[in-house]
């Protein structure tokens, strides 16, 4: 637990010399870790617009599968001739929407800004351990993106075999048209994706361990640092099975290997594959696939932690059973991916142990909800933007996670599997939870990123209609599933069974425009703030915690001389005896000697020696040592 302190000569020295960096060293190859975090972020909101088009899309067409629509054969050209979506590019948008919001933007967006923000900040570090890695890992990712939207303009079209890329349609380039082509750069992206997070983890992991300031001991971190550390070490231990799964696909794909293809016939032609297994694919991208889905929601989870004990002026309910249920959920994501793959013939067996672990992984998910709403219960609640935000993360991980208990459950989940019900369900326990939490943190964090506050009253807007629209695009997606309404289907109106389903259809895809043009509200409220909106005081939101005792203008080291000390946790918010709501973290007990308690000095003879002769001659409780 070692800080390194730098005289104020030495700040002074360094902020001068960030003033003579080109603009391509501090906006572009910028290795501040502040500048980088802003670089994911704008990164991850250019991909979730272009996301939530292609979303809005292939929602057109469930709703009006007979319609045509001469203005998409405009934007897409070959793939709507006549104005009629193909099926084969509705499989391709559906595939590359959720390749985007799974990895770059709940994950790179969401973690990569964060992390990189708050890690340094709410540490007391003055960067990242490795400013270099964390460059680099902004650019891999950027590139990988670059090459997803690429693969729109590639003769045969993007990737088609949805965001799971299951083999064979994965495996065959002439499967179908999405096999070709867009295959290879949705593989070479997401390699370059994984590069990126590799990178970021080693350095968020290293950052929290090596650089904490003086006092700044684990349980003295704030939840969210804890959210962002084991995110970390949940993502190196799990992405690099993506990419062994993805080289295996390479070979099979190029060199006519069979690791996952066997006795399959293309076009009326036999190939000569033997002895592969899809099987096998599906385990391997699991293994990375589920841990995935914590990968985006712990870092949602610290957020709304921090922005909810803030704006219930109230510490949080619970921090140590926060902490150990965050480290509950670390270990048992790694062993329960079979629960997406009790259909697939695994033995009854396998499948209940898989089972059994994955109403387990609710416990400690539950205790986090239940501790939220006591944080919440009789606070002083403030309702700014992040914190309604941060309110309806709880509402989505609640709601969606309750439809979890049911998929979780081998002899329910037979019936379900690739209905509707999944859809549903995990669009709100990860999707839209993980999107507000990232939003509340947008909100929250914005004046530190930007030194300028983001309009409240465009927020509240934002808020409301995203939150009932995404219910209504959600919800009713239940009852279809319940209904053995499949996934992924072109048009409902093949099945007269389905058909009753074209009404709620048109419902969903109205509610899923309206939500989408709620996010304008908020590109305007970002974009414009940045210019015009009210500059930010140090502390805007009366927080306890270090990023807040930093200037308001940026300096290349975050602190002008030395770097705070850390004397007590992150959440001593309407403190008996204390004349303010919030103590920060840097204040010493010997200045809030009428509100310490016993359990604030962990044993510090000295520090309850101090406190006791102030007690003594203000004819207060001694304090046992």
């Amino acid at each position: 637990m070692s800080s390194t302190v730098i005289s104020h000569g030495a700040a002074h020295h360094d902020a001068h010399d960030h003033h003579h960096e080109t603009f391509l060293t501090k906006y572009i190859f910028s290795q501040d870790h502040k500048m980088i975090a802003k670089q994911f972020l704008i990164t991850g909101i250019v991909m979730a617009v272009f996301a939530m088009v292609l979303s809005i899309l292939f929602r057109i067409q469930l709703a009006w599968p007979e319609k045509d629509f001469p203005i998409l054969e405009v934007f897409l050209g070959k793939w709507a001739e006549g104005g009629r979506m193909k099926p084969e590019f509705f499989l391709s948008l559906v595939t590359i929407h959720g390749t985007m919001m799974v990895f770059f933007v709940l994950t790179a967006g969401l973690s990569g800004t964060f992390s990189n923000l708050l890690i340094p900040y709410q540490l007391g570090a003055r960067d990242m351990a490795s400013p270099l890695m964390n460059m680099l890992s902004y650019w891999f990712f950027f590139v990988a993106c670059v090459i997803m939207v690429a693969s729109f303009f590639v003769e045969s079209g993007p990737a088609a075999a949805g965001w799971t890329i299951y083999p064979p349609l994965s495996a065959v380039p002439t499967s179908i048209p999405g096999s070709g082509l867009g295959m290879t750069l949705w593989l070479v992206s997401m390699t370059l994706f994984i590069a990126s997070q590799v990178l970021g983890g080693v350095n968020y992991v290293s950052t929290v361990l090596n650089m904490r300031t003086k006092g700044m001991d684990l349980w003295k971190m704030p939840l969210t640092i804890w959210a962002f550390f084991l995110t970390a070490i949940v993502g190196l231990l799990s992405f690099p099975v993506l990419v062994s799964a993805v080289v295996l696909l390479f070979f099979d794909r190029s060199v006519g290997t069979s690791f996952y293809l066997s006795d399959l016939v293309v076009q009326g032609q036999i190939l000569p594959n033997e002895g592969g297994s899809p099987i096998l694919f599906q385990h391997l991208f699991w293994f990375l696939g589920h841990p995935e889905v914590y990968i985006v929601v712990m870092p949602a989870l610290g957020l709304t932690s921090e922005v909810i004990s803030t704006n219930s002026r109230k510490p949080i309910f619970g921090y140590h059973a926060m902490v150990y249920s965050l480290v509950g959920i670390t270990v048992l994501s790694f062993i329960v991916w079979g629960h997406h793959m009790f259909v697939t013939g695994m033995n009854p067996f396998l499948g209940g142990v898989f089972m059994i672990t994955t109403l387990i992984i609710a416990v400690p998910s539950a205790v986090k909800a239940f501790n939220y709403i006591a944080t919440l219960w009789r606070g002083n609640i403030r309702f700014t933007p992040a914190m309604m935000f941060a309110i309806g993360m709880v509402s989505f991980f609640v709601s969606g996670g309750l439809t979890g208990l049911y998929l979780g459950n081998a002899a329910l989940d037979i019936n379900l599997h690739d209905t509707y019900f999944v859809v549903a369900h995990f669009h709100l326990v990860m999707g839209s939870a993980s999107i507000f939490g990232m939003l509340c943190g947008v909100y929250h964090w914005y004046p530190k990123m930007f030194g300028r506050m983001m309009d409240t009253k465009l927020g509240y807007l934002h808020f409301w209609l995203t939150f009932i629209g995404a219910y209504l695009v959600f919800f009713p997606m239940h009852f279809m599933g319940i209904d053995g309404v499949p996934r992924r289907y072109y048009a409902f109106t093949a099945f007269p069974f389905m058909e009753k389903w074209v009404s709620v259809n048109m419902l969903i895809t109205w509610a899923a425009i309206i939500a989408g043009l709620a996010q304008v509200a908020f590109l305007w409220n970002f974009f414009s703030s940045i210019w015009r909106g009210k500059k930010a005081t140090q502390n805007p939101w009366n927080a306890n915690t270090l990023e807040w005792t930093t200037p308001v203008e940026h300096i290349h080291g975050n602190w002008p001389g030395e770097i705070p000390t850390v004397y007590r946790w992150p959440y001593d918010y309407s403190k008996p005896g204390h004349d303010t709501d919030f103590i920060p973290q840097d204040v010493p007990f010997s200045e809030t000697m009428s509100s310490n308690l016993p359990h604030d000095f962990e044993g510090n003879e000295e520090a309850i020696r101090i406190q006791n002769e102030w007690n003594k001659a203000n004819n207060r409780e001694i304090i046992e040592g």
